[in-house]
């Protein structure tokens, strides 16, 4: 019989629920039980494809195409399992699913009312997957915060679950106990509102766990539990951490495990968090670091830096380093800044390797041709992401080729020389304005060149790797680039799409760039190879 474990925010977004599920999952995990996650997501879209990345953070891909809250990204690197797509819900989806059921007479005329049949709908969708991947654990994270107006219906089918079972069903909430720098002392009130507010939706914790900036001392642990109807040894201490990869080691210190097998009623079939113990052990004693620069145009909002816009790039970039034994130290660079201040360019010099991740539209993008163009000509490792091989072969067409006004027509329709062009299929979905899940999305194969960086990082053709993307370089200007000295390493199978674009090592000690997004592929415990050999070139820098 499988258990569903729901886990809930309070107090505030960004609290770490996301990161608590996948911990929790990884828990579960090295007790011997299968798990999967799920994310639900209280807005109206159908995915996340057609969200500002500014405005929700990275825009995650799964292998069969979903785009996704970034969440499901934490939930793959933390259980190194692929998350698909049923495991993602919306809003839209349930209420889209609910109207076309409705119109179809499939409710065979009955009033079709938000409750009770929204709820079930979002039940029906948790236990298929629960059906489909034959776990034990279902995590279903709620996305927002308690007392939200939009994630009621969700724990509306939470508490239906649980009263239909209740010995299979669990919550959790994340909550924050704030340290008020004019008071000096952690504040337990706003996680006792935040959970008087759950009770409000018929649904009482069985855990609560307490983020905040140090740890929990025991009488905030006993008023927490007094006021919020728990067990002390309930009220479980997450206080804040360098990386988010000690968070399963941290609840097993409270013993979190055994604590919610105990509660459902099950006991652990082994213990084994050895992996996961010697990364952490690692990582705490690297000592060098390595500089790496990331130019992109999604982190600023408002005063603030929204480096989740880039949260797989990132994630992918510490694998990485920790494999070669180093910390990274990640700077960000707004690449709107160097078309107007050119001498800022200088300022790369400083950085062992450069990215620059994937993106859309025009701004920001001459800015990243002159990033590429100096890290080219000063020999700085770089590392193109989808958008980022398209921008690197149009500053090669441009600067090697000498075809000075090449662009892509995603940005100038009537370019002399479209280097980079929209794939025939797509042109289709533009005129009709259908942008939502209509890209190549999701997991393709490639042939990879013997010979070549790229294969010697991967060590094997063919390989699969996922997209998100409408442009591709076009095939008019292939033999040009290549002539030039630029090496597609990379194709489709059929040889029309390229896939990897390269410089020679006796060129460039490491100038790649690729159509797919390989960041969302790496996981701490299995480095992405690219980013591996990435890293490993910024580490050894040729004289």
């Amino acid at each position: 019989m499988t258990k569903f474990i729901f886990v809930a925010g309070g107090v505030m977004s960004g609290v770490g629920k996301g990161v608590a599920t996948a911990s929790i999952g990884k828990i579960l995990q090295s007790k011997g039980f299968k798990v999967t996650a799920i994310k639900i997501d209280p807005y109206i879209n159908i995915d996340a494809g057609t969200i500002r990345p500014t405005e929700h953070g990275e825009v995650f891909v799964t292998e069969d195409g979903t785009e996704c809250d970034q969440d499901i990204g934490n939930y793959e690197r933390f259980l190194d399992t692929n998350i698909y797509d049923t495991n993602y819900i919306t809003t839209g989806r349930v209420y889209l699913h609910v109207i076309q059921k409705e119109r179809n007479l499939e409710y065979e005329g009955e009033d079709v009312e938000v409750v009770p049949h929204i709820p079930q709908e979002v039940i029906r969708r948790i236990e298929k997957v629960a059906d489909d991947t034959k776990v034990d654990f279902v995590l279903v994270e709620i996305g927002g915060t308690v007392g939200e107006y939009q994630n009621i219906l969700f724990l509306e089918a939470a508490r239906m679950m649980k009263l239909a079972a209740p010995d299979d069903v669990l919550f959790v909430l994340v909550s924050y106990l704030p340290i008020p720098s004019m008071i000096g002392e952690m504040k337990t009130k706003p996680t006792q509102y935040a959970t008087r507010t759950l009770n409000s939706a018929g649904i009482q914790p069985d855990i609560i766990i307490c983020r905040s900036e140090k740890p929990m001392d025991e009488p905030r642990k006993k008023r927490i539990a007094m006021f919020c109807n728990i067990a002390e040894e309930d009220a479980i201490s997450a206080p804040d951490i360098k990386y988010i990869y000690e968070n399963p080691l941290n609840f097993e210190k409270e013993d979190l495990g055994n604590k919610i097998l105990k509660k459902l009623g099950l006991k652990s079939r082994k213990k084994d968090l050895s992996d996961w113990r010697k990364l952490v052990a690692k990582i705490s004693r690297i000592k060098k670091r390595v500089r790496i620069g990331i130019v992109g145009k999604y982190f600023n909002t408002g005063d603030f830096l929204l480096s989740d816009a880039y949260i797989s790039v990132i994630e992918a970039i510490k694998h990485a380093s920790w494999l070669n034994n180093r910390i990274p130290e990640i700077t960000w660079l707004n690449s709107e800044d160097y078309p107007k201040n050119p001498a800022r360019l200088k300022e790369l010099k400083k950085l062992d390797g450069i990215i620059v991740p994937g993106g859309f539209g025009e701004r920001g993008v001459e800015g990243k041709v002159r990033t590429i163009e100096f890290a080219r000509k000063n020999k700085i490792p770089f590392l193109g992401l989808c958008y980022g091989m398209q921008i690197a072969c149009i500053e090669y067409a441009r600067n090697v080729c000498g075809l000075k006004k090449a662009n892509t027509t995603e940005i100038d329709k009537n370019t002399p020389h479209p280097v980079i062009d929209i794939m025939p299929e797509q042109k289709k979905n533009l005129r009709d304005k259908n942008y939502g899940a209509t890209m190549r999305l999701g997991a393709y194969p490639a042939s990879v060149k013997k010979g070549t960086i790229a294969r010697g990082a991967y060590k094997k053709s063919p390989i699969s790797e996922r997209h998100r993307h409408r442009w591709e370089v076009n095939p008019d200007y292939i033999k040009i680039l290549a002539e030039k000295g630029m090496v597609f390493s990379g194709k489709s199978p059929d040889g029309r799409l390229m896939e990897i674009a390269e410089l020679p090592r006796r060129v460039h000690p490491f100038f790649i760039g690729t159509q797919f997004h390989p960041e969302f592929k790496s996981r701490p415990l299995k480095p992405h190879p690219l980013f591996a050999e990435f890293i490993k070139a910024a580490i050894h820098p040729v004289k």
